[in-house]
């Protein structure tokens, strides 16, 4: 599925406005909350994003309604180039009322996008963006970070693997600013935890498809455990792959760092069994998860299941919503003042569970190191995955200490 930039997706808000007195164009845009899902609709990522993105924004929207919310949802594709993530973001702002922008997808398109929100006073949430830095030497005050980060992949599943006897790895890296700094964090806790690593090469994203050659190398290089530094498609086509060359017959591990459950879905549990990925939401972990998960695939009639970015747009904007209600609608110009109060409230979905919002723009909740079951295990459809270990919320994400954001008073 394709979709078109600036096509306007859904419009949202209490039981509608047929009973409602006739409004000027200006005064019901300021009365409108505008949410903008800026993502990646038709490229590697298409399928963690895409039309459940939107429908999960839409879960959000319709339990805000009975709050009598006026709220409107955009969508634009920005093809994982940060200068096409920018000029949307830009006319988003400054022409067609966008208060906040969620999503980003592609670290450096959340990077540029971010800053963008701070120049404008809007208000930027990262939901399917890796990259660490954004509650780091890029944090700013007008931004905050749901859902996972390398940091949070990194200590989940990099450790894990050394502990378990993958002492030495060979990075396939996506060369893009969520790739590296995936690989940059992963190597730390790989090299803390008493291991090394032996090599790494760079892949040109997007439009790589062939990975051959660089699984060829790693598998030279004789490490213990290739470390895939990617997400999406990129990630799916170097399993397949490896599978191919018999990678995973030669004692050789595959170390996904970024997997998504779409991924799974669409290697099938055969090619997927064994691996191990973090991640901080699975649509089967309890009734609240389960009854997103249904509420969010009855909107987008797309029989994959939820993934954690799209969990993660439900969750943001609803508490993106929550905030401005508290404030009152007339506040919701002022990105830096919704951010603010979005910190000082407690998080509560069906996504997530409880959580916060630290200085840092980070949001925090429990990490989960999962195991893909075998065919025989899998009882039901979309029953892949099983619960290795939890990380609490404090544990799983890099302390503000270690950040150096420059929100944080030491």
């Amino acid at each position: 599925m394709t979709i078109q930039r600036r096509t306007v997706l859904a419009t949202g808000g209490a039981a509608g406005l047929g009973g409602l007195p006739w409004r000027s164009a200006r005064a019901q845009a300021a009365n409108t909350i505008k949410i903008g899902l800026l993502s990646d609709m038709s490229g590697p990522y298409r399928d963690l994003n895409g039309p459940n993105s939107i429908a999960a924004t839409r879960v959000a929207m319709q339990e805000m309604a009975p709050r009598g919310l006026n709220i409107e949802l955009v969508v634009a594709d920005h093809q994982n180039r940060p200068d096409v993530g920018v000029n949307i973001s830009r006319q988003w702002f400054d022409r067609d009322g966008v208060d906040m922008v969620l999503n980003l997808a592609a670290s450096s398109v959340a990077l540029a996008v971010s800053e963008l929100a701070r120049e404008k006073n809007k208000v930027a949430i990262a939901t399917s963006t890796a990259t660490s830095d954004l509650t780091g030497r890029a944090c700013n005050p007008n931004t905050i970070h749901w859902v996972y980060d390398t940091y949070m992949l990194a200590k989940s599943t990099g450790a894990a693997m050394v502990r378990a006897g993958g002492d030495s790895w060979f990075f396939i890296t996506a060369d893009y600013a969520f790739g590296h700094a995936l690989e940059r964090d992963t190597a730390a806790f790989v090299r803390a935890a008493g291991g090394r690593v032996v090599g790494q090469v760079r892949t040109p994203f997007p439009g790589t498809t062939d990975f051959s050659s660089f699984i060829l190398q790693a598998q030279a290089s004789r490490a213990k455990v290739i470390g895939l530094a990617n997400a999406g498609t990129d990630t799916s086509n170097c399993i397949k792959q490896a599978a191919e060359f018999g990678i995973t017959r030669r004692g050789i591990k595959l170390a996904s760092m970024l997997m998504f459950i779409t991924d799974v879905h669409a290697l099938g549990l055969e090619t997927a069994q064994g691996l191990v990925c973090t991640a901080s939401y699975y649509w089967d972990m309890n009734d609240k998860t389960r009854g997103l998960a249904r509420r969010v695939l009855a909107g987008s009639n797309v029989d994959t299941p939820v993934t954690m970015a799209q969990a993660g747009d439900y969750s943001a904007s609803l508490h993106y919503l929550k905030a401005v209600a508290a404030l009152g609608v007339a506040n919701k110009a002022n990105g830096r003042g919704v951010v603010e109060r979005m910190k000082a409230m407690p998080t509560e979905d069906d996504a997530f569970g409880a959580g916060t919002i630290r200085a840092d723009g980070r949001k925090l909740h429990p990490a989960y190191l999962f195991e893909v079951k075998t065919p025989a295990e899998s009882k039901y459809k979309h029953d892949y995955y099983k619960l290795l270990q939890t990380s609490s919320a404090d544990d799983a994400f890099r302390s503000t200490a270690e950040g150096g954001c420059s929100l944080v008073r030491s």
